[in-house]
């Protein structure tokens, strides 16, 4: 069927079913660059490229789907970040939103720290050189193993997440003769407007010790008192997907209002305080991402207001950004195998990816934008929603969005902002093979983490 004949379901003008979707641009062909990385654009051919080079191109080189990284525009996050905050104040890169050996050797070279939460991140982390002082070690459950780990290779700081892990962080280093810098992660009550699933702060939920009921003052009695630990701040972390600073002013609030405690009762004012990260990025052109200078002077003001207001020198101040910094960096291309119109309703387009290389649509709901890649269209918009290959009908790209009514079988779609918690919460299922990262610059590109192999699945099966 040709381009032109192929029919197009719901078009411009029609009245379309309830949504999520916002009315179609007035140029398909347009590229919001709050939404896409800094280096992509398209050219007079109609072919989007990044980093000067076609999509099509880069498809036909390293297959579909394949995630595409700006490196210049993840230096120049980092770099931005860094030069917010400056020398008084700590930027660890969240590694779970996305890590591999390449990121943590940009990291090291653009200045920023590194927060991760696994033994397999601190490993990535120490094989790619990042010294172990910048590094800080999250998470609500680790092991023995990962936090004697974390303690022999000398880490910044460990992140105390409950009563036992003071006693367990605190026996290990004693043990290895050590005494180990930690922080005490608190929940100070705060309800960001995000999804559930991504909302840390409320007391309802796994992370951190409570202030209320005085349990993160009795929190830092213990870790006071123990010879292993050097407590050196309090830590919070209010959620993810975030754009209203309301809640990190409460939560600066409430952190400082412990730290006067701290200092009333043991006579000791702690010298750090960490806003944890959950800044928003643009998903599609609706969202409005606050710039990184923005957010550092917003949340020193709120910290050294707070901290005059009390009394309190103004401890050094940490945030941890992931998402903010990775997620606008790369887009995931797809190649389109069948087109479905369902009349009155919408246009099924399938790619051959889905909740294997993005989950996030199926498990936050989230929203993404989504483009024709390769090659300029000038045909009405169709409303459709973008699906996977995979065997659950909750398995959908981009829920609802405008492509032109001519998409049809080996277009290329790319999907923007992904990457973040896109290529870190990739499965494996259907037996589908992880897509590879690639890195592009300056005309070049280079996989940083290779596409799986049939060969890869077989040798974790020991039959």
């Amino acid at each position: 069927m040709s381009r032109s004949a192929h029919p197009a379901g719901p078009r411009h003008g029609d009245v379309f079913p309830e949504g999520h979707y916002t009315a179609p641009a007035d140029d398909l062909n347009a590229l919001d660059e709050k939404v896409w990385a800094r280096t992509v654009a398209r050219n007079e051919a109609g072919v989007v490229t990044v980093g000067g080079l076609e999509v099509t191109r880069l498809a036909e080189e390293f297959g579909t789907p394949a995630y595409f990284l700006d490196e210049a525009d993840f230096r120049a996050r980092c770099r931005a970040w860094a030069g917010a905050f400056g020398s008084d104040a700590d930027v660890f890169y969240a590694g779970k939103a996305f890590l591999s050996r390449a990121i943590v050797r940009w990291l090291k070279e653009e200045g920023l720290n590194l927060d991760v939460c696994s033994g397999g991140e601190l490993t990535t982390a120490l094989d790619a050189g990042m010294p172990a002082e910048r590094i800080a070690f999250h998470g609500n459950n680790k092991t023995v193993d990962e936090i004697t780990r974390a303690v022999e290779a000398g880490v910044g700081r460990i992140v105390l997440d409950s009563f036992q892990e003071i006693v367990r962080v605190a026996h290990i280093a004693q043990g290895l003769g050590k005494r180990q810098r930690v922080q005490i992660r608190v929940t100070v009550g705060v309800e960001a407007h995000t999804h559930e699933f991504i909302a840390t702060a409320h007391e309802d939920q796994k992370f951190g010790i409570a202030l209320a009921g005085g349990q993160a003052a009795e929190a830092v009695r213990r870790a006071l008192k123990l010879d292993g630990l050097e407590l050196i701040g309090i830590h919070s972390h209010i959620g993810s997907q975030i754009f209203d600073m309301a809640g990190f002013e409460v939560s600066a609030r409430r952190v400082v209002q412990l730290l006067a405690e701290v200092r009333d009762e043991h006579g000791v004012e702690l010298p750090e305080i960490d806003l944890g990260g959950g800044l928003g990025i643009a998903y599609t052109s609706e969202d409005d991402p606050r710039e990184p200078q923005d957010i550092a002077k917003a949340l020193t003001e709120i910290v050294t207001r707070e901290c005059e207001s009390a009394n309190l020198r103004t401890p050094r101040i940490s945030v941890e950004p992931g998402r903010a910094i990775v997620g606008p960096t790369a887009f995931t291309l797809y190649e389109v195998g069948t087109v479905k119109p369902l009349e009155g309703l919408r246009t099924y387009v399938s790619v051959d990816g889905g909740m294997s290389d993005n989950i996030r649509t199926a498990l936050y709901d989230a929203e993404y934008s989504v483009a024709l890649v390769s090659r300029r269209s000038d045909a009405a918009p169709m409303l459709v929603r973008v699906v996977g290959k995979h065997c659950e009908s909750g398995d959908i790209v981009v829920r609802d969005a405008f492509l032109p009514a001519d998409t049809a079988p080996g277009d290329l779609l790319a999907v923007p902002a992904t990457g973040a918690y896109c290529r870190s919460m990739a499965s494996n299922y259907n037996h589908a093979l992880r897509p590879p990262v690639v890195a592009v610059a300056d005309g070049a590109a280079r996989v940083i983490v290779r596409r799986e192999t049939e060969e890869d699945l077989l040798r974790l099966d020991v039959g």
